[in-house]
C-alpha cells in the first residue's frame, strides 16, 4: 500500500484576501532559512497574524510534518502553554502526567514549523517552552507574533511595520500599486459591494490611508465604512478626530493611532452596539448568540450581526455551530470601556454565573450524552477556565471545585493533567467527589501511588457523609489502582467491600465502577470468565441507559477477553463498536487500545500486512497520548508483531508498520474499521492560473491603473472586449476586484 499523501498541519485558512506584504515574507523566508526562532514583532492591528498565516501556509510545504498553528490569545494561564500546544497538534493529555514532556517527546524527530500566535501576555512561559523545544527537537522551527521579542537564545526578530502609504501627490500608477491602497479597496469592494479607486475619489482614499498611518486593522475599519458613508466624508470624520488630538502639530504615535481610528469607528455605533461591544469582551474564548444573550439579558442577534458587519466582532463556525470571538486587540479596547463605564465587575459576575449554571445543569446528564457535551466543552472551555481561575482568584472553593466537579467528563477524555492541576489549586480536603475524581485522574495517568492515598480519602469522606454511591465508586477505583501496582490482595479486598457497598443496578454509575474493576481484575490474574461475566452485564447496563463511556470500556473488556482466548471471529465485531464509539467520543485511549486489538486480531486470521499497519497506527495514537501497551495486552501485540514478521519478513512488516505510524489518528480508524479513505480529506493542489496571451497583456495593464477605456486605446481593442478579458481574468485568478489583479501581478 503507497504511503498516505496527505500533508499534515492546522495552519487557518485566509478568511480574506492577503493584500502586500511581499518584502516582509521575504524576510520572514530569509530568517527562518538561517534561524530556528523567527518572531513577527509590532504593535496590536499590524498585521502580525495575518503575516504569520500566509508564511505558514507558503512555508509549510517544505517541512515533512507540515506547519502547525497554536492560537494563544485565549489562553490565559502560563501553566497551560504546553497544553495548547498539545492540543493544536492532535494530541491529547489524557495519561501523560506531564504534558510539556508529552510535547517534546512527539515534537524530537519531527521536521515542522510550529507558529505560536500572540504570545505578548505570555512571555516567560513561551520562552521556557520554545527554550526547550530548540534544544530537544532540531527538526522543528518557530515562527512565532507578539508585541515585543521572546528574549531567547537564537532569536530573530522581525518587525512588521505598517503598511506603506502613499505620498500626498501620488500619481495615479503609485495610487494603483500601493499596498495600503489595495488594502482599503478590497475591504471596501467586499463591504459596500463595489468599489473602485477612481480620479475623483483617489485623493480621499490616499488621505484615509495617510491619516491611518497604514495600519491594516485602522484601514478595514474605516474601509467597512463606506457602506453608508463616501469615501470623502470618511475623510472628513477622520480629519477632524484626529485634528482635535494633534492640535495641527505631528502625527500620532502608531499604538493611538490605531486606538483613535477605533474610537472613531465606535463612536459611529448605536448607543446598543456600543454596549454589547464592551460587554463581549468578558468572553475569554469563542462564544455564541446563546451565550450573548444570556450574559447581557438582551436580544443580541441585530447588534450582534452590525458589529460582525463593521469588522468589530469575527464570526466562525465550529462543529456546524456560529460562534463569535473578538480581535485581541479589539478585546483590549472594549475591556477598557467596559471599565469606564463601571459596569465591569456586574458583567464578569453575570457570566461566570452563565457558565457555572449551565455546567450545573449539564452535570446529571453528561453521561448519558457524552458526545454533545464535549463538542459543547470543546467549543466553552476557555471561557469555562475564566471561571475558574474567577474562583481560585476569590479563594471561592465551594464553587470552584463543584465546577471543576462537574467538568469531570473533559478532565477524563480531554486534558487529565490539567484537571488535576484544578483540583490542587482549589483543595479537595473533605470533598468526596473531588476526591474520588482526583483519584480517578491519576488512576489514567497510572501513577498509583499519588492515587492511592486520595481514594482512601474519598472512601472515609463519603462514607462519612453518607454519599455510598460515591463510596462504591472510590473503592471500585482504588481496587483498579492496586492491581495496576501488582497488588492483587489489596484489590481483591476493595472490590468486596465496593460490592457490598453498592446500593444495586439503579445507581449506574456506581454499578458500572464495580462491573470495570471485577472486568480489570479478571484481565490482571487471567480469569477471562470474571472478566466475560462482569463486561457482558456492564455492556446490557449501558445499553440500556445510554452510557458511550461505558458501553465502550465494557467492550473493550470483552474483546480482550477473546482475544485471549483465541476466539478471534469475536474480537472483530467487538472492537468494530467500540472503536465507533472511541471515535464519537474522541477517547485516544481507547483508540489505541482497540488498534492494538484489531492488530492482534489480524494477526491470528492471516493478514500479517495489515496486522503491522494496524500495530504502527496504534503506536502513533498511544504515543500522542504518553501512554505504553496496557499491561494485559502487551505479551499479545509481541506475539503478533513477530507472527507478521515471520509471514511478510523484516522489511515487509517494517514498511506496513511505518505506514500505519504515518496515518492520520481518523485515516487510522478508517482503515481499522475497514471504511473507505476520504480523498476530500487531502488538501487540494496548489494550482497557478494561467492566463492567455492578451489576458497577460490587459492584466498588466489593470496593474498599471489605466481605466478600460485607456487599455482598450493601447491594445486597439474595445472597451467591450477588455471588460470581457477581465471578467475572464478575474474569474481565473478568484479575485474580486481589479486591485487584486494588481496584487497578483506585483507577486509575480
Amino acid at each position: 500500500m503507497a504511503r498516505p499523501a496527505r500533508r499534515p498541519g492546522n495552519v487557518p485558512a485566509e478568511a480574506t484576501s492577503f493584500v502586500g506584504r511581499e518584502r516582509e515574507l521575504a524576510e520572514v523566508r530569509g530568517k527562518l532559512a538561517r534561524a530556528r526562532l523567527v518572531t513577527l514583532t509590532g504593535p496590536g492591528g499590524v498585521g502580525k497574524t495575518r503575516l504569520a498565516v500566509r508564511a505558514a501556509t507558503t512555508l509549510g510545504r517544505g517541512f515533512t510534518d507540515g506547519a502547525w498553528w497554536v492560537e494563544l490569545a485565549e489562553v490565559r494561564e502560563p501553566a497551560l502553554v504546553s497544553n495548547a500546544v498539545l492540543a493544536a497538534l492532535d494530541l491529547r493529555d489524557q495519561v501523560a502526567s506531564e504534558p510539556r514532556e508529552l510535547l517534546l517527546a512527539h515534537l524530537r524527530d519531527r521536521k515542522l514549523l510550529l507558529v505560536l500566535d500572540n504570545c505578548e501576555h505570555l512571555g516567560e512561559a513561551v520562552a521556557l517552552l520554545v527554550t526547550d523545544l530548540l534544544r530537544t527537537a532540531p527538526g522543528v522551527r518557530v515562527l512565532a507574533t507578539s508585541r515585543e521579542p521572546l528574549s531567547v537564545a537564537g532569536e530573530h526578530v522581525a518587525p512588521v511595520p505598517p503598511l506603506p502609504v502613499p505620498p500626498a501627490d501620488s500619481t495615479e500608477r503609485q495610487v494603483s500599486h500601493n499596498e495600503a491602497v489595495m488594502l482599503f479597496t478590497e475591504r471596501a469592494a467586499a463591504g459596500s459591494g463595489g468599489f473602485e479607486v477612481t480620479a475623483a475619489n483617489q485623493a480621499a482614499v490616499v488621505e484615509i490611508c495617510r491619516r491611518l498611518d497604514g495600519l491594516p486593522l485602522a484601514i478595514e475599519l474605516a474601509a467597512v465604512r463606506t457602506r453608508v458613508l463616501t469615501v470623502e466624508q470618511i475623510v472628513g470624520r477622520l480629519a477632524d478626530r484626529f485634528g482635535l488630538l494633534t492640535g495641527g502639530g505631528p502625527g500620532l504615535p502608531r499604538h493611538q493611532t490605531l486606538r483613535t481610528a477605533i474610537d472613531w469607528s465606535h463612536d459611529l455605533l448605536t448607543p446598543g452596539e456600543q454596549t454589547l461591544l464592551r460587554r463581549l469582551c468578558v468572553f475569554a474564548g469563542p462564544f455564541t448568540l446563546a451565550d450573548v444573550e444570556a450574559v447581557t439579558g438582551d436580544q443580541a442577534l441585530d447588534p450582534l450581526s452590525s458589529l460582525v458587519d463593521k469588522s468589530m466582532v469575527v464570526k466562525q463556525e465550529a462543529r456546524g455551530v456560529a460562534c463569535y470571538r473578538l480581535h485581541e486587540t479589539m478585546r483590549e479596547y472594549a475591556r477598557r470601556r467596559l471599565r469606564e463605564s463601571g459596569e465591569e465587575d456586574a458583567v464578569e459576575a453575570r457570566c461566570a454565573e452563565h457558565y457555572r449554571l449551565a455546567c450545573l445543569e449539564w452535570t446529571p446528564q453528561v453521561r448519558y450524552r457524552l458526545a454533545e457535551w464535549l463538542g459543547w466543552m470543546d467549543l466553552e472551555i476557555d471561557n469555562v477556565r475564566a471561571v475558574l481561575r474567577r474562583c481560585v482568584a476569590r479563594d471561592d472553593r465551594e464553587h470552584g471545585l463543584e465546577l471543576t466537579a462537574s467538568l469531570a467528563w473533559y478532565w477524563i477524555t480531554r486534558a487529565t493533567s490539567e484537571g488535576i492541576r484544578w483540583f490542587e489549586s482549589l483543595g479537595t480536603s473533605g470533598n468526596p467527589v473531588a476526591l474520588f475524581l482526583r483519584g480517578f485522574l491519576s488512576v489514567l495517568q497510572f501513577d498509583t501511588a499519588a492515587a492511592r492515598p486520595v481514594l482512601d480519602q474519598a472512601v472515609t469522606a463519603a462514607r462519612a457523609a453518607g454519599l455510598a454511591s460515591f463510596e462504591a465508586q472510590a473503592l471500585s477505583m482504588a481496587s483498579v489502582a492496586a492491581n495496576t501496582a501488582g497488588d492483587r490482595t489489596r484489590a481483591l479486598r476493595l472490590l468486596q467491600a465496593a460490592q457490598a457497598v453498592a446500593t444495586g443496578p439503579g445507581d449506574h454509575p456506581a454499578a458500572i465502577a464495580v462491573l470495570q474493576a471485577r472486568a480489570l481484575g479478571g484481565l490482571f490474574t487471567g480469569d477471562l470468565e470474571q472478566v466475560r461475566q462482569a463486561a457482558s452485564e456492564g455492556v446490557r447496563g449501558s445499553r440500556e441507559v445510554g452510557d458511550q463511556y461505558g458501553l465502550e470500556m465494557m467492550l473493550v473488556n470483552l474483546a480482550c477477553a477473546a482475544l485471549h482466548a483465541g476466539e478471534l471471529a469475536e474480537t472483530k465485531p467487538m472492537c468494530v463498536e467500540a472503536l465507533s464509539i472511541a471515535r464519537q467520543i474522541d477517547d485516544r485511549v481507547a483508540q489505541f487500545c482497540l488498534l492494538d486489538i484489531l492488530g492482534c486480531q489480524a494477526a491470528g486470521t492471516g493478514e500479517p500486512r495489515r496486522a503491522a499497519r494496524l500495530l504502527g497506527a496504534a503506536r502513533s495514537v498511544r504515543a500522542g497520548v504518553g501512554a505504553s501497551v496496557l499491561p494485559y495486552l502487551g505479551p499479545l501485540v509481541a506475539e503478533a508483531a513477530a507472527t507478521a514478521r515471520q509471514t511478510i519478513g523484516e522489511q515487509g512488516f517494517q514498511t506496513e508498520f511505518e505506514a500505519g505510524t504515518q496515518l492520520s489518528r481518523a485515516a487510522a480508524i478508517r482503515f481499522a474499521l475497514g471504511e473507505p479513505d476520504r480523498p476530500d480529506e487531502q488538501p487540494a493542489p496548489v494550482e497557478t492560473p494561467t492566463l492567455g496571451k492578451r489576458e497577460a497583456e490587459v492584466a498588466r495593464l489593470v496593474a498599471d491603473g489605466l481605466t478600460n477605456k485607456q487599455i482598450g486605446t493601447r491594445l486597439l481593442i474595445s472597451e467591450h472586449t477588455v471588460d470581457s478579458h477581465i471578467r475572464s481574468i478575474l474569474t481565473k485568478l478568484g479575485a474580486g476586484s481589479r486591485a487584486q489583479i494588481a496584487a497578483w501581478i506585483a507577486r509575480r
